[in-house]
């Protein structure tokens, strides 16, 4: 896996920066992934406004991000982030598997997260999973976290029927709609409700490889980093009813 992985990447090495504010664990942490064939550590930060200043000046392509640290905590860190660099992933790095905190870190553009107590081979996997363009989260919760992200959505159009939708939000389902095939759409709806590439390929009667293909040209066409984002985008555009044949 570790040499498909740098083959992948014509033997280049990921980049990585550590957010944490603890220098013992980052310190471990970055024994942890030197270790690892195919990752380099470019540079560490003891806050999230150092974390977002690194990002602008070393452009990694993964972070791990604590969620809690000073002047500026992993959520708002994130979130500047994702909007400077949306092709670059951030995995949340987290002590407890607390929904409310996981949830809004979904939201900012995180592609999942990796327990802190995790073994040098998970977090090893939980990173080339995310550079895979997958969703390092624990299914189950992933799930809840997606229909927990559907529901805010739904109380939110409910509060304010009377909005008018936002110009660039009309255009956004209709150019969806001219991006993806029909396909694709069918997988973007199964994967906005917590469904697995297995669990979408046996609905939809297609091959493992097929779907792999589909959430691929997804995440290419949608412009996000991961499977997760690509979820959460379909979500925030209503595309997480059933699928259309």
């Amino acid at each position: 896996m570790d040499e498909e992985l740098a083959s992948d990447r014509d033997h280049k090495p990921i980049s990585v920066l550590i957010a944490d504010d603890h220098p013992l664990f980052r310190s471990a942490l970055r024994q942890m992934l030197s270790e690892q064939l195919g990752f380099k550590v470019v540079g560490e930060a003891a806050d999230g406004q150092e974390a977002t200043d690194l990002c602008h000046r070393l452009r990694p392509e993964l972070v791990l991000m604590d969620l809690r640290m000073p002047r500026m905590d992993g959520i708002a860190a994130t979130r500047q982030i994702k909007q400077a660099f949306p092709s670059t992933v951030v995995l949340i790095l987290t002590a407890f598997e607390a929904q409310n905190y996981l949830l809004e870190a979904l939201e900012v553009g995180a592609a999942g997260y990796v327990l802190k107590h995790a073994t040098p081979q998970e977090l090893a996997d939980a990173v080339r999973k995310a550079l895979r363009g997958g969703s390092p989260i624990n299914h189950e919760l992933a799930t809840q976290l997606l229909r927990s992200l559907a529901d805010k959505r739904r109380q939110n159009e409910t509060q304010l029927p009377s909005e008018p939708p936002n110009k660039h939000q009309e255009s956004l389902p209709r150019s969806l709609s001219e991006a993806l095939t029909p396909r694709e759409l069918d997988v973007l709806r199964l994967l906005a409700v917590g469904r697995t590439n297995k669990q979408i390929a046996q609905e939809l009667t297609i091959s493992l490889a097929t779907v792999k293909t589909h959430v691929e040209h997804i995440i290419a066409k949608l412009r996000v980093s991961d499977r997760t984002q690509a979820a959460i985008r379909a979500i925030e555009l209503g595309l997480s009813g059933k699928q259309q044949h």
